[in-house]
Order: structure tokens, then C-alpha cells, then sequence
């Protein structure tokens, strides 16, 4: 029989006190026939434990489920063994992504130059196309809250720009935030990525990338909150010099933090490396630090 105390543990940046590791200890105890992600769902509910977007914290729940099973305070119902996955297909080249005639021409015979943002399911997945035919790093599925973009004109579609979670710890950045491990675990949400950013091949028309990175610092904080409940206060991105010099983030008043290490974030039996990346942010409101280091950021309320 367990019979371990602790005196209270510390998970995701939030603090369990002794009284709510009894009372998950009495919902363990009462609901055995749930699953462990059934039962990281109960606790998370119960505890109030909400993402920026106002969803409940299933895996920060189930994290703290495994650790206090780890630290014989609690037993947790086995593991169900979960179906494997179907093998996703490749995705298709079809000729509606095919080449376009030229668009060359001065940036203000383009206007407007707007954002459409994507939404439909079949509209995504002409994305997704676009992306994986014509961007070097290709497409994957992206990490946390994501918005997309197509940039468009009057000739047609120009190009496509995703954003999605921040990386979850990166030395530079973090440094120049100032932000405590807790206030980074509590807080990360508020900083998004700008993980994929393409101009078709086609299209050749001097400052147009810094202008649609003007009009998305501009523009995605309102976009962000309809999306997802809350607003981003500050973007970042990463640039492969081997590729590219990042000269529209500079153009577009993205600041450069330096150069990522190359090092993967470190997880148990897992490691990894690539290649040094330029670090760029850009803040979307003044006072971005302050609240970053603070308790303020409140996303959607339930």
C-alpha cells in the first residue's frame, strides 16, 4: 500500500499543494477504470488547470500523474495499449500548385497585398501543398496553437506564412527575456513562432516579404486572439544562414538575438542536433518584458 507524503511538487511552473495532491490521490483511487489520459482530463478539470487557450492541461496533468506515481505517492491504473497510428500519405502534387507565369513588378502595383487566413479544411490542404512543393525545409505538422496564412493580390495567391508554438527553451531568447523557468513555463504560450515564411518562386517583387511582416505584426494579435482566446505579445523566428540572411526580419524591424546553439532541447532517452539558426524576435506590444515576467497573461476564461 502507498503510503508516501510529499510536501508538495512543482509541475509545468505551477505549484500542487499538499491538499490537492490528497485530493488526486482520492480521484485515482475512485475513478481505477479510467484510462490515464481519462484521468489526467478529471484532474486537470479539477484543478482548474487551463492552457492560454482556456483547454484543460491533459499532458502538464498526466506529467504530474506519472511523477507522483514515480515518487510512490500514488498508483496509477495500467497502460492501455493504444492502436498504432494509420501511416499518413505523403502529401500529393497535383496541378493546381503547378508554377504560375511570372509576377514581377514594382511592390505598390500589387496593391492591396493581404492576408487570407486559412481556416477550410480544403483551402489547408492546398496550403499544405504549396508548402511542401516550394519551401525548403518542406511541410510538418506544427507544434502547439498554429495560425496560417495565404498572402494574396489581385494576380492571385503570392505565398504562405505559418506560425505556430515558440520553442519551449532557447538560451538567447531566454536570457534577453529575462524570464524566470517558472514565469517561462507559465508564460511561453505568449511567444509565437513564425516557422515556415514563403514567397512563391514566381513571384519577384523587391520588399514585398518586409511588408507582409509589417502587416502580420500589425494585424495577428487580433487574428490570434479570434483563433485561440488570448493575444501573442512577441514573435520569433529562426533563419538558416546557409540558406538565407533573414534581410526582410531586419527590413521589417525584427531584431537578431544571436545564433541558436544547434542543440535539441534535452529529453529522456532522446537527442538530437542541427545546424545554428539566427535567432529573430519582435515584440507586438511595449511593455512585452513586464508582462512575460509576470502573473498577468490570462488566456480564454471557461
Amino acid at each position: 500500500m502507498l503510503k508516501k507524503r510529499v510536501t508538495g511538487v512543482t509541475q509545468c511552473g505551477r505549484e500542487i499543494t499538499v491538499q490537492e495532491i490528497e485530493e488526486i490521490k482520492e480521484t485515482v483511487r475512485l475513478c481505477r477504470r479510467l484510462s490515464r489520459q481519462e484521468l489526467a482530463q478529471t484532474i486537470a478539470e479539477n484543478l482548474q488547470w487551463y492552457r492560454a487557450s482556456g483547454s484543460n492541461k491533459v499532458d502538464a496533468s498526466l506529467k504530474l500523474l506519472e511523477k507522483l506515481e514515480s515518487q510512490g505517492v500514488l498508483q496509477l491504473p495500467e497502460k492501455r495499449t493504444i492502436p498504432k497510428p494509420t501511416v499518413k500519405r505523403a502529401i500529393s502534387i497535383t496541378e493546381e500548385t503547378e508554377p504560375q507565369p511570372e509576377i514581377a513588378c514594382k511592390l505598390k502595383e500589387l496593391y492591396p497585398v493581404e492576408l487570407e487566413i486559412v481556416k477550410d479544411k480544403d483551402i489547408a490542404a492546398l496550403w499544405k501543398e504549396y508548402v511542401s512543393r516550394y519551401h525548403y525545409l518542406g511541410y510538418k505538422r506544427p507544434f502547439g496553437y498554429t495560425l496560417r496564412y495565404f498572402i494574396k493580390s489581385e494576380p492571385g495567391r503570392l505565398g504562405c506564412v505559418l506560425f505556430s508554438g515558440a520553442a519551449k527553451s532557447m538560451g538567447a531568447r531566454d536570457r534577453w527575456i529575462g524570464w524566470t523557468e517558472k514565469q517561462r513555463l507559465n508564460n511561453l504560450a505568449w511567444v509565437i513562432n513564425n516557422s515556415r515564411f514563403l514567397i512563391f518562386p514566381w513571384v519577384r517583387v523587391k520588399n514585398l516579404a518586409s511588408h507582409v511582416l509589417g502587416q502580420i505584426s500589425r494585424q495577428i494579435r487580433l487574428h490570434w486572439q479570434e483563433s485561440w482566446g488570448y493575444s501573442p505579445v512577441l514573435m520569433e523566428t529562426f533563419v538558416d544562414p546557409a540558406h538565407y540572411q533573414g534581410i526582410c526580419y531586419k527590413a521589417a524591424n525584427w531584431q537578431c538575438l544571436g545564433m541558436t546553439t544547434g542543440q535539441g532541447l534535452v529529453r529522456k532517452g532522446k537527442r538530437y542536433t542541427t545546424s545554428p539558426k539566427k535567432i529573430f524576435i519582435k515584440p507586438l506590444v511595449k511593455n512585452y518584458r513586464d508582462l512575460l515576467c509576470s502573473e498577468e497573461l490570462v488566456g480564454r476564461t471557461i
